[in-house]
């Protein structure tokens, strides 16, 4: 495993770190990045025709069993954030119709505000390379 891959957290932080985010998400206080350096999120809701309302629920059915590991942002300005990755198989019907269960690999960063945390959805789309859960 990566070397900047933090799994030294308890069942009980990480259950409170999804809370957070997962209130973030319920409340409307979240965005999914779907700028020009996250193209596989975008090429993701597209292949599998995701609704906002669809990609709500996937996020919401993350559980405290999926997460993968933590770890320091590493871009210039914000090496001060923590970031928290999570993997889910979960079933998607592509554009075509065709059912599959798809690994999907999402990252979050919290951000606290005045009034309030704020979560932004760096990855949401399918698990590119092998990965380790922390409570499996």
């Amino acid at each position: 495993m990566n070397s900047h891959y933090n799994q030294n957290h308890s069942r009980e932080e990480i259950d409170q770190i999804l809370d957070r985010i997962q209130n973030c998400i319920r409340n409307g206080r979240y965005t999914i990045s779907l700028n020009e350096h996250r193209q596989e999120n975008i090429d993701f809701i597209n292949e599998y025709n995701l609704s906002s309302k669809r990609q709500k629920e996937i996020l919401l059915n993350i559980n405290t069993e999926d997460f993968c590991h933590s770890l320091q942002n590493t871009k210039k300005g914000y090496e001060y954030e923590t970031l928290y990755v999570f993997s889910k198989n979960i079933s998607l019907l592509d554009i075509y119709g065709n059912k599959e269960n798809v690994d999907i690999y999402t990252k979050f960063n919290i951000i606290k505000q005045n009034n309030g945390d704020f979560t932004v959805v760096i990855s949401l789309h399918k698990l590119n390379k092998p990965i380790a859960f922390l409570f499996r």
